[in-house]
């Protein structure tokens, strides 16, 4: 048994303690926000905080996360989150949907390191989240108009 502290709320888990974060939160804990992409940390899709950082939890075991601060997109809550679900309702962000979750979690640490980031700080801290459907451009202008929401 593991315990973990996910959203600010310890669960425990009964998996292997070399089992990938990312299968104890969807299939262990039902918590399917966090998407499975690749598997080897390239897509992004399985972003979550830990310790407030981004991380791709398809490269974490639980065993790893024990004492940990694990957020999800789920539990997300913060001033930057928040903006960015603003813009990207404003701007109609998503296409297909699949990845926002990991572009949120990514672009909630941008934004809560960098408050008003520039095209060249986006590009990098999103580097290492792919869009399927191609959607940069307004990824980009979604976390530039949060940027200005949380400026205002």
């Amino acid at each position: 048994m593991t315990t973990l502290n996910i959203n600010g709320e310890v669960r425990e888990v009964s998996v292997d303690p070399q089992t990938p974060l990312l299968w104890a939160l969807r299939d262990t804990l039902a918590m399917t926000g966090t998407k499975y992409g690749c598997g080897i940390a390239q897509c992004g899709a399985c972003t979550v905080h830990v310790n407030g950082a981004p991380v791709r939890s398809c490269q974490l075991n639980v065993g790893d996360a024990e004492g940990m601060e694990i957020t999800t997109i789920e539990g997300a809550e913060s001033k930057a989150i928040e903006a960015l679900r603003v813009a990207w309702n404003e701007l109609d962000v998503p296409q297909c949907g699949y990845c926002q979750s990991g572009q949120l979690m990514s672009a909630a640490s941008l934004l809560e390191r960098t408050p008003k980031p520039s095209d060249q700080d986006i590009d990098n801290a999103m580097s290492g989240n792919l869009c399927r459907c191609a959607t940069y451009q307004r990824i980009r202008a979604g976390i530039h108009r949060a940027a200005d929401i949380l400026e205002a």
